[in-house]
C-alpha cells in the first residue's frame, strides 16, 4: 500500500469512539474497569460481553470473551494493541484515577510528563496496556521556535500528582 502524505487531513471533529477488548474473564475485567477505574456498566450480554462507559454514553469500552475465554495474553514481540488511552478532563481527575489504582494495589509500569499531557501506564488483568492521562490546554503545549510541537518524555512526580486527588 502506497501512502500519500499529501492528501487532505481528516476532519478535526473526528474522534476514536470506543475500544473493544478481548478478555479471558469478563467478571475480572469488569472488576478492574468498573470497580477500580470507575466506569459504569451500560449493558451486559450474559457472561460473554459487557459495554461500559463514563457519564452514561452507550460505551467507551467493550469487553468480550467471544474468542478469548480463558485465554492468555499475546506473547511479547507480537503485533496488536499497544495500549488503550483513557483521557481524563482535568489533572485532579487523573490524580483520582491514580488514587484508585494505588488503593487496588495495581502495579504501575511507568509515568511520564510529555509536555502536552501527563500519563500513567499500567496493565489490566489481561495484560492489555492502559494509559491514564490528561491533556494540558493547547496554549501550554511546548513549541519549537517555528511553532511545531516539541513533545518530550520526562518523569512524572506521582507523589505531587496524588496530592491533587479529590478527597472522598
Amino acid at each position: 500500500m502506497k501512502t500519500n502524505l499529501t492528501s487532505q487531513p481528516i476532519d478535526s471533529g473526528v474522534r476514536i469512539g470506543h475500544v473493544h477488548l478481548k478478555v479471558a474473564d469478563l467478571e475480572r475485567a469488569l472488576n478492574f474497569y468498573c470497580g477500580v477505574l470507575g466506569f459504569e456498566l451500560q449493558q451486559k450480554f450474559g457472561s460473554q460481553a459487557a459495554f461500559i462507559s463514563a457519564g452514561g454514553y452507550h460505551h467507551h469500552i467493550g469487553l468480550n470473551t467471544w474468542e478469548s475465554a480463558g485465554g492468555s495474553p499475546p506473547p511479547p514481540g507480537t503485533t496488536g494493541l499497544y495500549h488503550t488511552a483513557i483521557l481524563y478532563p482535568t489533572r485532579d481527575q487523573l490524580a483520582d484515577a491514580l488514587r484508585r489504582v494505588l488503593a487496588a494495589d495495581i502495579e504501575i509500569d511507568g509515568a511520564a510528563d510529555h509536555g502536552v499531557s501527563e500519563a500513567i501506564y499500567l496493565r489490566d488483568p489481561d495484560q492489555n496496556g492502559v494509559e491514564l492521562y490528561w491533556d494540558r490546554p493547547q496554549s501550554q503545549w511546548p513549541r519549537t521556535p517555528n511553532g511545531g510541537l516539541a513533545m518530550f518524555t520526562r518523569a512524572l512526580d506521582l507523589a505531587a500528582l496524588l496530592r491533587e486527588a479529590p478527597s472522598h
